[in-house]
């Protein structure tokens, strides 16, 4: 029975080039449950698009020529906080990355990806789920400017003197100690001898707990409330 269409993950895509937002749509829609609902070429179409169709994932190409793309995609995440953003890119820029991570993108990738893999991202971050931190949390020289952030971003609001309650569980706190100090899921996972998914699930879980979109708010208001503490090396 085809699936019904307010069913479907809602996607719209942010490219300069037709023929590539072809192929993307070409790939989401033979998924069976996704559906394309706009395309733009630029930033100022791809906003007045945006708060017409009310997307859950948009697509956006990190090298439009404007070089504007980064600064859209923080208008959509003001305007539409729950939106998931992937950023496609051509190649890879540490710089870029790191600003798509404060920014609360989902998902930084690169646009050599298979359809399928690209099915697969969209999926995976319309349920929260945020790949881009695998992808932060993999690189030394970005981990260390995650971790400066966090420290900067804390420094003018020290955490309570006695730590509030906690809606989170042992493990959810356990697991983002280990985020703030760079961890990706991988490590995570072997360092508590737990699968890589399960760690994914606690991380979804905390953001629902805490009612934050992305790991980067979930730890700054993990430090703020004591329930973690991040001491300068």
């Amino acid at each position: 029975m085809a699936m019904e269409r307010s069913d479907r993950i809602r996607v719209m895509l942010i490219d300069e080039h037709p023929l590539f937002r072809q192929g993307c749509r070409f790939a989401l829609e033979q998924a069976g449950d996704c559906v394309v609902v706009a395309e733009a070429s630029g930033s100022r179409q791809g906003m007045e698009l945006a708060k017409q169709h009310t997307p859950d994932v948009i697509l956006i190409d990190a090298l439009l020529s404007t070089n504007d793309a980064l600064e859209l995609a923080r208008q959509l995440r003001h305007s539409s906080p729950r939106v998931a953003i992937i950023m496609l890119t051509a190649f890879e820029d540490e710089e870029q990355l790191f600003q798509s991570m404060k920014l609360g993108a989902a998902a930084y990738l690169l646009k050599g990806i298979s359809p399928e893999e690209l099915v697969d991202a969209v999926h995976s971050v319309s349920k929260g789920v945020y790949i881009i931190n695998d992808n932060v949390l993999s690189r030394p020289t970005v981990a260390g400017r995650v971790l400066q952030t966090f420290r900067q971003m804390t420094a003018e609001e020290p955490p309570e003197v006695q730590p509030l309650y906690s809606p989170l569980s042992t493990r959810e706190i356990e697991i983002l100690d280990y985020i703030a100090r760079g961890n990706s899921n991988k490590e995570i996972a072997k360092s508590l001898k737990i699968s890589d998914q399960t760690v994914k699930n606690h991380i979804t879980s905390i953001l629902k707990k805490l009612s934050v979109n992305d790991r980067t708010a979930a730890v700054v208001h993990a430090l703020r409330k004591g329930w973690i503490r991040m001491d300068a090396e």
